[in-house]
Formats: C-alpha cells, sequence, structure tokens
C-alpha cells in the first residue's frame, strides 16, 4: 500500500550523516592503518610483542577508536535509511542491515582478537604454562585471525558499498559521481576479501587498491555531505511503497 511520509530537516540529516561518516573514517583508519599497521610484523611473533608491550597505550587506544567507529557506524547506518527510503525503502533497507553486519556487529566481536593479543602477553598467572616464545606466537595468531576478520567485514561492507551506490543513483540528492565512486569503493572492499582468501600472496597490492579506492569514494562522500548535502528533490508529500 502507499504512505505519506512528512518532510524531515533533510539538510541536517545529510550534514550529520557526513560528519559522522568522517569521523568513522578517522577513527578506524587510525586504529588500522596506524596503530595495527606499525605494531603488526607480519611473520615475526618476537618483533610483534615487543612492538605491543612497548606500546600498550596506543594499542589499547586502537582498539577504543575502533569500536567508537563501530558504534557511530550503527547510528550512520539508520541514518542512510532514513535518508534513502523514500526512494527506494526495501533497498534503503538492505544497503544498511548490510552496513549494521559488517561493523556494529562482525567487526565489533572482531575486537576480541585485537584484545586477547595483548592479554596473552600480560603475565597472567595460568599462562605460565607456556613459554614466552609460545605466547609471543599466540599473539601474533590473535593479530592474524583479527585481519581475517576484518576481511569478512570488509566483504560485508562492500556490499553495502554498492548498493548505496545504486541507491545514490535512484535518488536525486547526492551526484552520481560521487554514487559511481562508492561502486568502486565496494569493488575495492570485494576484491581484498576474495582476493585474500582465494589467491594468498596478493594482500599487498590489495590493500593498496582497497585503499585507494576507499579513500575516494568514502572521504568524498562524507565531505559532500559535511560540506553540500542538500535536500533538492525532497518533497512534501513524498511516496514510498511499504510491503
Amino acid at each position: 500500500m502507499k504512505n505519506q511520509i512528512s518532510r524531515p530537516e533533510h539538510k541536517n540529516l545529510l550534514r550529520l550523516t557526513g560528519l559522522l561518516y568522517l569521523l568513522v573514517i578517522i577513527c578506524a583508519g587510525f586504529s588500522q592503518g596506524y596503530v595495527r599497521g606499525t605494531v603488526v610484523v607480519p611473520s615475526d611473533a618476537g618483533a610483534t610483542a615487543t612492538n605491543i608491550l612497548s606500546n600498550e597505550g596506543l594499542f589499547r587506544l586502537g582498539l577504543l577508536t575502533d569500536l567508537l567507529a563501530f558504534l557511530l557506524d550503527g547510528v550512520i547506518s539508520v541514518l542512510l535509511y532514513q535518508i534513502f527510503k523514500p526512494y527506494n525503502k526495501t533497498l534503503a533497507m538492505v544497503s544498511s542491515t548490510f552496513r549494521l553486519l559488517a561493523h556494529p556487529a562482525i567487526a565489533s566481536l572482531n575486537l576480541l582478537n585485537h584484545y586477547l593479543a595483548l592479554e596473552v602477553l600480560g603475565g597472567e598467572a595460568f599462562l605460565e604454562v607456556f613459554t614466552t616464545p609460545q605466547l609471543h606466537a599466540m599473539s601474533l595468531f590473535f593479530m592474524e585471525a583479527h585481519q581475517y576478520g576484518y576481511l569478512i567485514a570488509g566483504a560485508f561492507f562492500g556490499v553495502h558499498c554498492f548498493l548505496l551506490g545504486v541507491l545514490i543513483y535512484q535518488a536525486d540528492i547526492i551526484p552520481n559521481l560521487l554514487g559511481g565512486l562508492l561502486i568502486g569503493s565496494a569493488a575495492g572492499y570485494l576484491m581484498e576479501t576474495f582476493g585474500d582468501f582465494s589467491f594468498p600472496g596478493n594482500e599487498a597490492w590489495l590493500v593498496l587498491v582497497v585503499g585507494i579506492t576507499a579513500a575516494v569514494g568514502e572521504v568524498s562522500l562524507s565531505l559532500y555531505l559535511l560540506l553540500k548535502g542538500k535536500a533538492k528533490s525532497y518533497n512534501n508529500n513524498v511516496k514510498i511503497t511499504t510491503s
């Protein structure tokens, strides 16, 4: 059946979404790109353990900024649904659901691996049965498990980006160019996830691909929403179809 919806303060909603999205990019980029990118030494458990222990405060901060990003992403999911539901309610709901699954759900639980990488190095009495090299190996194992969990979340987020790009094309509130860039971001996320799992050894260039496509697509979108978002096509009597 058809329902009519009243016009909200759409311009403010777009700008709030852009602000929160930019905060998510900063927080997640700091955690993944700087903290884990500098602390973790692939295939070197001893060096990774030394880095974690000598930078414990930074390592904990990386977890907290990631958690903050994922909490904000839960809010962004709802805001994006509110923005796009007048244009395609079902697609908006599916898109937001994939974003909720990607970060507030999967990636948030995956932070346990980040935390456990520090915990096994903390000197708890029950860990004394393990040798130091074994503890170092377990710590690196948890960090690698975190990376794989990050990739799984990335697949869900890639689908979200693709659907959001399609929604941008269907609506008339954001330039179509940004929808195309976001679909490019989706391709980057999906390439990294399926490429890393299917073709090991290509991680380095796949990280570069997703880094560039995500930066171009998501940063551009967040800045546009924050600085130039407008509701040029959001009429007072927009009609939507509900099931």
